[in-house]
């Protein structure tokens, strides 16, 4: 029987930075587990292929049950199923959030002055240390390479408005349109295992294994002991002598806990799954940004429609540059859509391509498509079992704008997407309307979002900080379980997830380890945020 100190399920983001965090004491020993394959496909390195790993083997491929606020459609949820974990797959948008958002959270040891110095020890910023960045960190921060001009379009429109220009999101303020920056290293993906795991892949003391899928936690005595795992056709339990860390994720890791007795008794019970630990908020509080984009075609060959011509293969194999390189959603921006709001509340993505049925549909035409998501939701949803049986997929319902108040802030934000798409800088490319709402007026612009409203694959807070564990990521009423991902936030951040999920890691990793020289060591650079 394997037998390790920490034993981490999920080699997603959060997960690959706990074991190469964890590995760095070469005193204690690591075992990083993992559902899905290896990251060695070219599609996962090449940005812009990014699209061809979605329902392969690396996406856990989820759909929601019927969204009763979207005519009972059900949506596809990709999550990543391979080392590096979503951001294996996502669209690289380093964004941490709102400063505000994690003073929100209420939640001793989660404030923005104390999680700031881990977003600066995580970065490597291309652009150099400041107060508000790092340099030399695991996670390379780029400027993105595509340059594709309908981003630079998209940026020049929002200034035509009204709306300010925005350099860095991640600086002193967040509003206002501009590039994003990537998670990229000369151009190429650089996921959390590229990042973190790679580089720690050789310590003798951290075992990583691929293709074992968690079917439940052990739990001795109310202590969690090990991992009951599968790999290939055997089952095996894989003990922890100090903690099981479970980094699966906002759908996976309550699947998880639920499964091994942790959650809601009456529905464990329900499935004849014995009671370790009745934790009713285990699943709930499921949030994430709803979004939805207008599509226009054009006869500009500007799109990612031409990315796989040979020229731009030889571009990018050159010097990391050009279509292929693009992230896919390479700019944005983030506004206020009312009087009164003490930070942003919708975020914008222009992608300089059709977006078809969230791209799973085939693109024909050289196109572009941009539109709102709603940062702070206040529908909430839920994950529950389907069954027993761990290899099941979960429930997932997310109940979209289930709270009235977020169908008015993306109708607002739908009103701004189409001010933006009569601007002159975007009229080369807004010839061809090919999804728009039917007129400007209320009912047709709900009846659009109610048909074109999808994830942006940012969920969280499942296993919220407060509700299911505590300040130190403690599962409530079980000795050495700790949950580390997206999960654990109380409220979703206002902006893309992964970054802030890295922080989280970061720091959790020092909980872990009782370090608190990395806070104390950077207690300058909020002097110079002052």
């Amino acid at each position: 029987m394997e037998s390790y100190d920490y034993v981490v399920v999920g080699a997603g983001t959060a997960g690959c930075v706990l074991a190469a965090r964890l590995s760095e004491d070469p005193d204690v020993t690591v075992c990083l587990l993992e559902a899905g394959p290896g990251d060695d496909s070219d599609n996962i390195r090449v940005p812009a292929a990014g699209g061809k790993l979605l329902r392969s083997q690396y996406d856990w491929d989820y759909n929601s049950n019927e969204e009763p606020q979207l005519g009972g459609r059900r949506l596809y949820l990709p999550r990543g199923r391979v080392l590096g974990g979503t951001s294996a797959l996502n669209g690289m948008v380093h964004i941490r959030g709102n400063a505000r958002d994690f003073d929100e959270w209420h939640q001793p040891g989660w404030t923005y002055e104390t999680m700031l110095p881990y977003f600066v020890r995580s970065e490597d910023n291309e652009r150099g240390a400041s107060a508000y960045h790092g340099s030399g960190g695991p996670l390379p921060v780029a400027e993105g390479r595509s340059r594709n001009p309908m981003a630079a379009a998209f940026v020049r429109a929002a200034v035509e408005a009204g709306f300010p220009s925005n350099d860095d999101f991640n600086g002193p303020s967040q509003d206002g349109f501009g590039l994003y920056q990537v998670n990229q290293r000369n151009g190429r993906r650089c996921s959390a295992a590229a990042a973190y795991l790679h580089p720690a892949a050789t310590r003798p003391n951290l075992t990583v294994r691929t293709r074992a899928h968690a079917h439940r936690v052990l739990v001795e005595g109310g202590r969690a002991c090990g991992v009951r795992v599968q790999r290939f056709d055997e089952v095996v339990d894989i003990r922890a002598r100090r903690e099981v860390i479970v980094a699966a994720g906002a759908y996976n890791s309550p699947q998880l806990l639920m499964l091994s007795g942790v959650g809601p008794a009456d529905r464990i019970a329900a499935l004849d799954l014995p009671v370790v630990a009745d934790l009713p908020e285990v699943g709930r509080n499921l949030q994430d940004h709803p979004a939805t984009y207008l599509v226009f075609t054009h006869d500009e060959p500007v799109s990612l429609l031409s990315a796989g011509e040979e020229r731009h293969v030889r571009q990018f194999e050159a010097d990391g540059s050009g279509p292929l390189s693009s992230n896919v959603p390479e700019a944005g921006g983030f506004v206020r859509t009312r009087d009164g709001l003490d930070a942003p509340d919708v975020q914008y993505h222009v992608l300089p391509v059709a977006f078809v049925e969230c791209a799973l549909g085939e693109s024909t035409e050289h196109g572009i498509s941009f539109g709102p998501c709603v940062l702070r939701p206040a529908s909430r949803g839920e994950v529950t079992l389907a069954s027993d049986d761990p290899t099941a997929k979960p429930r997932i319902r997310h109940r979209y704008y289930e709270q009235a108040s977020d169908l008015r802030t993306m109708t607002a934000g739908l009103r701004i997407a189409l001010e933006l798409a009569r601007q002159p800088a975007l009229r080369p490319y807004t010839v061809r309307p090919f999804a728009m709402p039917a007129s400007t007026t209320e009912a047709d612009l709900h009846a659009f979002l109610r048909a074109h409203t999808q994830s942006i694959f940012h969920p969280a807070g499942t296993c919220a900080i407060g509700t299911v564990v505590d300040e130190d990521l403690r599962v409530y009423g079980v000795d050495g379980l700790r949950v580390v991902d997206a999960s654990v936030m109380p409220l979703v951040p206002r902006g893309n997830t992964n970054a802030p999920t890295v922080a989280i890691a970061e720091r959790a990793a020092d909980l872990i380890c009782g370090r608190t020289d990395a806070t104390r060591a950077r207690t300058s650079l909020m002097e110079a945020h002052r």
